[in-house]
């Protein structure tokens, strides 16, 4: 079911409605929307959801924010990268779906797939706006070799506003700017009573070191791609996982590159068709598109495209699209 932005992902027991079959993973178009400023009411604080904060790439699209996405488990948001706008669209969905993990002050810990920029320009304000906005502790990044080196720099780009906050008129604390960068590798990662959190390597036009993350909570495995060429680490990751994110070009569009164009996304991304193998012997129970290159094409084109040669549920995922895991019934 969907709800302005709100998808039931319901992985186990789904009532007998809007002619869906139970036992299957529900990923319907009924059901009515709330009403304006009303959030949906779906049990975000006891399970686990999936929000999309952004979907975009490095176009400027009006309506898809930078790479950007949160795993909320328990209250608890886990942020994976950092595009342009993440605080902001972690706001509105926070706003939109009645999610307070989502609120700036509270957003405190981000995994980063690799450094290109359109997953990192956001970094600084994810260090920054919610220090600002009273959080008190430094903000924990996870990501490749390089992003240490990253931090230090934006810090310092930053040292005079970071210092006057401090020592001006402003009752700031000197505590929630910094951050603590743990410089990743393939395997367990992170680990608490909510979640662990799995990298894995992915081929993403011959970056030294890009990630994929899986996560696995109480509630079932979330599985992210990352920017990548279609990958035997992913298929392992999922392995009939909940939900794959994965990113996705359309063929059709494709087809309308340049031949310069056509040998970068080749080598950097992942075609309609290829991910509808992929997604074949991945088995999710459902499969959410997101950094779309689509030149043209329309997202119900695009969700065509990997449909004709995969049988599974597939959505084309949108800013603020929420799925939970695990809805009370």
């Amino acid at each position: 079911m969907r709800r302005r932005g709100v998808w039931e992902v319901t992985l186990r027991t789904i009532p007998m409605h809007c002619g869906l079959l139970a036992g299957a993973i529900a990923v319907s178009a009924c059901g009515a929307e709330p009403r304006d400023g009303a959030p949906a009411s779906v049990g975000q604080a006891s399970g686990t959801a999936l929000v999309l904060l952004g979907t975009g790439t490095p176009n400027a699209d009006p309506d898809r924010s930078g790479p950007a996405l949160a795993v909320i488990v328990r209250g608890t948001a886990y942020l994976v990268d950092a595009g342009p706008g993440v605080v902001r669209r972690a706001a509105a969905a926070a706003a939109r779906h009645g999610t307070a993990a989502l609120e700036a002050g509270r957003l405190d810990r981000v995994f980063l797939t690799h450094l290109h920029s359109d997953h990192t320009v956001g970094l600084p304000d994810l260090l920054l706006t919610p220090w600002v906005l009273e959080r008190t502790q430094p903000l924990e990044v996870y990501g490749p070799r390089g992003t240490a080196a990253m931090v230090d720099h934006l810090l310092a780009a930053y040292e005079p506003d970071i210092r006057w906050r401090i020592d001006g008129l402003q009752p700031q604390n000197a505590t929630g700017y910094g951050a603590d960068v743990h410089e990743i590798g393939s395997g367990v990662i992170y680990r608490d009573s909510n979640v662990t959190v799995t990298a894995f390597a992915v081929d993403h036009e011959g970056w030294e070191e890009a990630f994929g993350f899986r996560f696995d909570t109480p509630d079932g495995a979330i599985v992210i791609s990352g920017d990548a060429r279609p990958s035997d680490t992913v298929v392992e990751a999922c392995d009939g996982c909940d939900v794959l994110v994965h990113e996705v070009y359309s063929d059709a569009g494709f087809a309308r590159r340049s031949a310069e164009w056509q040998a970068y996304h080749a080598s950097a991304h992942t075609s309609a068709t290829e991910l509808a193998s992929l997604a074949s012997r991945a088995r999710p129970r459902l499969l959410v598109l997101t950094h779309q290159l689509s030149w043209g094409t329309s997202p119900e084109d695009l969700v065509a495209e990997v449909r004709a040669g995969y049988r599974g549920r597939v959505v084309s995922g949108n800013d603020l699209d929420f799925f939970p895991l695990s809805i009370p019934h």
